[in-house]
């Protein structure tokens, strides 16, 4: 029994003399680790001072950002993970939808369709006529599209002599 109790003391003794002469991580060691973790995302920096890693930066995405604080906590040394950063402003939704329908671009590509260097495209919504034409080309592209009766249409291509 006495040797139970000592053998147990002594594994204590060991256990605890294992855990305070545990070697503490240096703040650059650990700026060293949680700079490689952060060089994934180039808008974003990281500095580590008594143990905290203090992030900042842009992220595009808040579930990104969310990973990097993880990835960040799971630095052995690492105490805390102050969030400074920022999460981009979404993109504003661009409206993909032609305000010119498919059959009226088509009625223009066939009205020009014998006179090379004019191209039909809807640019910010609006039929447009782009491309180098002669002047002759040009009066005879204005009267074809004019006689459709589309209402507005602009017309920029450069006329050449």
């Amino acid at each position: 029994m006495k040797k139970s109790i000592a053998m147990a003391a002594l594994a204590i003794a060991v256990s605890f003399g294992s855990v305070s002469c545990k070697k503490k991580v240096s703040d650059a060691d650990l700026q060293t680790q949680a700079t490689t973790v952060v060089v994934s995302n180039p808008n974003a920096s990281v500095e580590v001072k008594d143990g905290v890693a203090h992030l900042s930066g842009t992220f595009e995405t808040q579930q990104a950002k969310d990973a990097m604080i993880k990835q960040l906590k799971a630095i052995n040394g690492v105490k805390e993970v102050m969030d400074m950063a920022t999460v981009a402003a979404a993109a504003p939704a661009i409206d993909t939808q032609s305000a010119v329908a498919p059959e009226v671009q088509q009625k223009v590509k066939d009205a020009v369709k014998d006179i090379p260097g004019v191209k039909v495209e809807v640019v910010n919504g609006e039929l447009t006529l782009t491309g180098n034409v002669s002047s002759s080309d040009a009066r005879k592209i204005k009267e074809s599209v004019d006689a459709l009766k589309l209402g507005k249409v602009n017309y920029n291509y450069t006329v050449t002599k």
